[in-house]
């Protein structure tokens, strides 16, 4: 649930653009958002690793496993968009 979110998010920003990861727990999670960002963290996590997002920390990428702080979502820029 929360990687197709992130998913669906990045794809429609597109690429060279990125989300906040607050963003996806906003949008799935009104009410408790804060008590979820670190579920949001790994799944972007298993996306990154799988190559399907980019984890960016002041416009560099990053392990957000091993990364403290704020962070941003994107596709890679060598990937195409997607269009449903």
């Amino acid at each position: 649930m929360i990687a197709d979110e992130i998913l669906r998010q990045v794809q429609l920003r597109g690429v060279g653009k990125t989300i906040c990861p607050s963003e996806v727990a906003r949008t799935l999670f009104p009410d408790d958002w804060r008590e979820h960002m670190d579920d949001v963290r790994e799944a972007a996590g298993l996306l990154a690793a799988a190559g399907s997002i980019v984890v960016t920390q002041r416009g560099k990428a990053v392990d957000v496993s091993a990364v403290r702080g704020p962070i941003r979502l994107g596709l890679p820029s060598d990937r195409p968009e997607t269009t449903d």
